[in-house]
C-alpha cells in the first residue's frame, strides 16, 4: 500500500474496486453479493503514486460488433456537468441514458469524456454524488466492454490558485491491444491497463498537463475556475493531444452588448490563444490535438440584438442612484408597441424563442464569429445542431431555452489543421464522421453535451508507427 494514504474496499455490480486517497467510502443500501475474482480492479491513485501500483488484468480482445466499419473508431465528448449535480435526483439518470445511447450508437474504441464544472457549484457538498457519478461510469452494463479507463477529477477545490472543476474520462474498449499514454516527466509513452482514478492534486500527475487561468485575464470574477487539462495518446499508431477547456463566460448581457465584438471575446481569445501556445511549444513534439470543452464562445451580441430587433425602438432604464444602466427594452415601433427584447446583466428575453430553434438556428451562425479569429489554427466541422446552451434545467423541459443569456455554442470539439486531415483520410462512401449534440429532446442541465465521433483509418498512424509503436484493433 502507497504510504500515506487510506484504502478502502466497495463492491459495485460484481466489480471490487479498490480506493486509495479520499475518504469516506460510500455507503449502499443493500449489500450485493461477492465479486467474482477475474474481473479488472478499479483503484483511486493519489497524485504522488504516478501511476505505479497495482493494476487491473485487461480483458480479452474481440471485435466490436459483428460487422465493424475498418479503423479505430473514436468518440469524443464534452458536457458541462454543473447542473448535474445541482439536482442529482432528477438530472442525472436521464443525462446517462443518453449518454450510453451515443455510445451504443456509435460503439467507440477510444472514448473522451471531457466534463466542465465538475460537482457542481459546490464541490464539497457534492463529493458523494460525483462518487456516485463516477462510479456509474466505471460499472455500468453499458460500459462493460471498456476493460480500461484513466479519470482525471480535480478535486482541490479547497485551492483558489489551482481549481479548475475540470473532470476528464478515457475508456479504452477491450478490443483494443497496446494503448499509449504519454508521461509528460518521463517523455514517454506508457502503456495503459485497468482501470485509475486520479483526484484530489493533479499538478503532481505525470500523465497530464493542467493550469487555471491567472487571475489577471479575468479580475471581475474573484473566484474563477477556467483552466484546461491537457493528455497525450497514442491510438491506432497516430498520437495526438486532447485538451479539456473551460474558458471565461460573459459576465454582463449590456456589457457584452456594447461593442462588436464584445470585450469578453477579447478576454476568450487571449486564454484560447494561450492554451494553443502552450500545446505546441518546444517542450514536446508536436503532435495532433483536439481541444474540446465549454468554450464559452457566444454570438456577436450587438449585431444579434440588431438583427432581432430592426425595427424596433430602445428604452434605457438606468439606475436612481448611480445613473447606471440596468435595463434595455426594445419596442416595435407599431403593433401596439409590444416588448420583443429585454435585456439586463442577466436577463436576455426575447418574445419568441424559434428563431433560436428553427432549422437548429443555423440562420444565427453568422453571428458565431470568435473562432474565426484562429482560423489557421483551429479547425470546426460544419454545426448542424442548435444553440447549446443555456437550456432550461427544469427536468421536464428538454427544449426550452432560460432567459439568461443569448443562447449560444459554447460547447465545441476544435481540432488542429493534422488532426483535421486525419479525420477526412476516415471519410469514404460511407458516412463515418458525426458532430452533433446529446439528449436534443431531454433535460440534460443548462448546456446539451456535444460529441465527435469518428473513425482512424487503417493505416493513417504508419508514418508515425516507428516511433510510437501504438496499437491496433484485433
Amino acid at each position: 500500500m502507497l504510504l500515506g494514504c487510506k484504502s478502502f474496499f466497495v463492491k459495485v455490480k460484481g466489480q471490487h474496486i479498490h480506493r486509495m486517497g479520499r475518504s469516506p467510502p460510500l455507503k449502499f443500501p443493500q449489500p450485493l453479493p461477492p465479486p467474482p475474482p477475474p474481473l479488472p480492479l478499479l483503484r483511486r491513485v493519489p497524485p504522488r503514486a504516478g501511476g505505479l501500483g497495482v493494476r487491473g488484468a485487461g480483458g480479452g480482445v474481440r471485435r466490436a460488433g459483428k460487422a465493424a466499419a475498418p479503423g479505430t473508431a473514436v468518440l469524443l465528448v464534452t458536457a458541462n456537468v454543473g447542473s448535474l449535480f445541482d439536482d442529482p435526483e432528477n438530472l442525472q439518470k436521464n443525462w446517462l441514458r443518453e449518454f450510453y445511447q451515443v455510445v451504443h450508437t456509435h460503439k467507440p474504441h477510444f472514448m473522451a469524456l471531457h466534463c466542465q464544472e465538475f460537482g457542481g457549484k459546490n464541490y464539497e457538498a457534492s463529493m458523494s454524488h460525483v462518487d456516485k457519478f463516477v462510479k456509474e461510469l466505471l460499472s455500468s452494463d453499458a460500459m462493460k466492454e471498456y476493460n480500461r479507463a484513466r479519470v482525471y477529477l480535480d478535486e482541490n477545490f479547497k485551492s483558489q490558485e489551482h481549481f479548475t472543476a475540470l473532470g476528464s474520462f478515457y475508456f479504452l474498449h477491450e478490443s483494443l491491444k497496446n494503448i499509449y499514454q504519454f508521461d509528460f516527466k518521463a517523455k514517454k509513452f506508457k502503456k495503459v491497463t485497468g482501470k485509475e482514478i486520479y483526484s484530489d492534486t493533479l499538478e503532481s500527475t505525470p500523465m497530464l498537463e493542467k493550469e487555471k487561468f491567472p487571475q489577471d485575464y479575468f479580475p471581475e470574477c474573484k473566484w474563477s475556475r477556467k483552466g484546461f487539462v491537457r493528455t497525450r495518446w497514442c491510438v491506432a499508431d497516430c498520437a495526438f493531444d486532447l485538451v479539456n477547456i473551460h474558458l471565461f463566460h460573459d459576465a454582463s448581457n449590456l456589457v457584452a452588448w456594447e461593442t462588436s465584438p464584445s470585450v469578453y471575446s477579447g478576454i476568450r481569445h487571449k486564454a484560447l490563444g494561450y492554451v494553443l501556445d502552450r500545446i505546441i511549444d518546444q517542450r514536446f513534439e508536436n503532435v495532433s490535438y483536439f481541444v474540446f470543452g465549454d468554450f464559452n464562445f457566444r454570438l456577436d451580441s450587438k449585431s444579434v440584438v440588431e438583427t432581432l430587433c430592426t425595427k424596433a425602438t430602445m428604452q434605457t432604464v438606468r439606475a436612481a442612484d448611480t445613473n447606471e444602466v440596468v435595463k434595455l427594452i426594445f419596442r416595435e415601433s407599431d403593433n401596439d408597441r409590444k416588448v420583443m427584447l429585454q435585456l439586463e446583466k442577466k436577463l436576455f428575453d426575447y418574445f419568441n424563442q424559434e428563431v433560436f430553434r428553427d432549422n437548429n438556428g443555423t440562420a444565427l451562425l453568422e453571428f458565431d464569429k470568435e473562432l474565426s479569429v484562429f482560423k489557421d489554427r483551429l479547425y470546426e466541422l460544419d454545426i448542424s445542431f442548435p444553440p447549446s446552451y443555456p437550456y432550461s434545467e427544469d427536468s421536464g423541459q428538454g427544449q426550452q431555452y432560460m432567459n439568461t443569456r443569448c443562447p449560444a455554442w459554447c460547447d465545441r470539439v476544435l481540432m488542429s489543421p493534422s488532426a483535421r486531415e486525419l479525420i477526412l483520410k476516415s471519410e469514404s462512401e460511407e458516412k463515418v464522421v458525426t458532430y452533433d449534440h446529446i439528449g436534443p429532446n431531454v433535460c440534460m442541465g443548462d448546456h446539451k453535451p456535444v460529441f465527435l465521433a469518428f473513425r482512424i483509418a487503417p493505416g493513417a498512424g504508419k508514418p508515425h508507427a516507428h516511433v510510437h509503436k501504438c496499437c491496433v484493433v484485433q
